[in-house]
């Protein structure tokens, strides 16, 4: 069959069925941002960087080939769960309707054939599929052309968000004989209104800033303030500008960090939307484009070093290493067990790293015990927690990342362990010559292990009830009694100095 680009574009067998399609106007929808609230060929590249990461030194290869073949060949090589993804239900069950009162439907995309062909297959509401087929692009005037050879100039009306950055669906808006618009940005809305005849707007509200803000994960901020550690434990935080200096590591490290989660919930979007709690996540929900996040990982990890190089040299190494641990943790080492909780323990004391490194004051021996056992502890929690959520939405089937629910009484006997080896910890240190020379008063410092003895046993048994969220730290922040616990333990500490 020819079309207006001169190359063959794969359709579907029922796209000879003529009769039924001329019988009315047809409806003709896109897939990117419309039909899915998200972008197939961004979700394709993340697939191979989640499970084959070494296939994106290809991507300039298939670029330098064109688009089109870039879509293909990321499709070949994709393996995407298309019963997941955040569609458009307001526009799906608009799409039902039109279909039950015997009016055509026709899937017409940039995306590659065989994503468009899943998300038909998925659907069952589409008589047709137009796609890229790795020769060519069908995006903008590519589309427009084929529409207009196929159905005729305002031969067919067009559902789409508006193209992106291009706008490159207005043209097909201007040949459409009504537009449906979906999500538009409001120039688009205001472009297709002047140009064509708008039939429809499928309008969501515009994001609020704290949406934006929300996978930057500022209250996971607080875990930064590890840094302050060092200064604060030898107890010199008025000295030659340490403090401002562990404070320029805070925001450093916010930066990083933030980076660190944006690539983490890109290449955890499967596994999010699989989540009770977490397929609500801004990407994993749509709610925020992937884009977002491409552009907002280099450029605050550019910020974060930096600033950290306003600091020290050696800042800005333990900021590289935080950021590559993180990547790894997020890439593999979050698949293996035991190993994960490790990662997330050490992620934990690159914290006070970071601030050893911010003022030159390293952390003593019992300093980095204390924080690896209490950490490690904590980032059981952690797992923990999830095998309890994860139970209670799938049942005896349930598992969290590489855990089976059976492991859940191993993984608690474990962290309980560690945590009250940290308590045990600082009581040997209390009775140290270093802690008489610091404290003045240090008997006040055994107030310290039974309040975290209280602590610990407390998160334990929240986590075991189900209640522990995501992080066990961005818990404590937000419940009464580990703040009040906090405060306590800082006002035994600044007492017994």
């Amino acid at each position: 069959m020819a079309h207006a680009s001169g190359a063959h574009i794969p359709v579907s067998p029922a796209d000879e069925a003529t009769p039924r399609l001329l019988s009315a106007v047809p409806l003709v929808v896109d897939l990117d941002d419309t039909l899915v609230r998200t972008d197939l060929l961004i979700e394709s590249i993340l697939s191979i960087l989640r499970t084959s990461p070494w296939r994106l030194l290809s991507l300039p290869f298939w670029m330098a080939r064109g688009t089109a073949w870039l879509k293909q060949q990321t499709a070949a090589r994709t393996s995407l769960d298309v019963s997941i993804l955040p569609w458009n239900t307001q526009l799906i069950e608009y799409l039902a309707s039109q279909r039950a009162q015997g009016r055509s439907l026709i899937l017409a995309t940039a995306s590659d054939e065989r994503l468009a062909r899943q998300v038909a297959d998925h659907l069952g509401l589409f008589d047709a599929v137009f796609a890229s087929n790795g020769a060519d692009n069908l995006s903008g005037d590519s589309k427009r052309d084929l529409l207009v050879r196929r159905f005729g100039d305002r031969g067919f009306d067009y559902a789409a968000d508006g193209g992106g950055l291009r706008h490159s669906d207005l043209a097909i808006w201007a040949s459409a004989r009504r537009s449906i618009l979906v999500n538009p940005a409001r120039s688009v809305s205001a472009e297709a209104t002047r140009t064509s005849t708008v039939e429809r707007i499928f309008g969501k509200q515009k994001p609020p800033a704290a949406l934006w803000l929300n996978p930057l994960r500022p209250a996971h901020w607080l875990k930064n303030l590890l840094v302050l550690v060092p200064v604060l434990a030898a107890q010199r935080v008025p000295v030659d500008g340490l403090l401002l200096k562990s404070l320029l590591a805070f925001v450093a490290f916010g930066c990083c960090a933030s980076s660190g989660y944006l690539f983490n919930d890109l290449i955890d979007l499967d596994a999010d939307r699989h989540h009770p709690h977490k397929r609500l996540r801004p990407f994993a929900a749509g709610d925020l484009p992937l884009s977002y996040a491409l552009g907002m990982i280099p450029l605050l990890l550019l910020l974060g070093c930096l600033l950290g190089m306003l600091a020290s040299p050696a800042l800005f190494a333990v900021l590289l290493l935080y950021f590559l641990m993180s990547a790894l943790y997020t890439l593999r080492i979050k698949k293996l067990v035991i190993l994960d909780v490790l990662f997330l323990a050490g992620l934990y004391t690159v914290r006070i790293l970071a601030g050893s490194a911010a003022t030159g004051i390293w952390p003593s021996h019992w300093l980095l015990a204390f924080s690896t056992f209490l950490f490690f502890s904590l980032a059981l929690v952690k797992r923990y927690g999830e095998l309890v959520v994860m139970r209670q939405a799938n049942g005896n089937s349930a598992a969290a990342r590489a855990y089976q629910l059976s492991d859940g009484e191993l993984l608690a006997a474990m962290g309980v362990a560690s945590g009250y080896l940290a308590v045990l910890v600082m009581a040997l240190y209390i009775a140290t010559e270093k802690a008489h020379t610091l404290y003045s008063t240090r008997q006040l410092l055994w107030l310290e292990c039974p309040l975290l003895l209280y602590w610990i046993s407390f998160v334990w048994l929240t986590a075991h009830r189900g209640h522990m969220p995501d992080d066990p730290v961005v818990f404590a922040i937000g419940d009464r009694t580990s703040r009040i616990l906090i405060v306590l333990m800082l006002i035994a500490a600044l007492a017994a100095v």
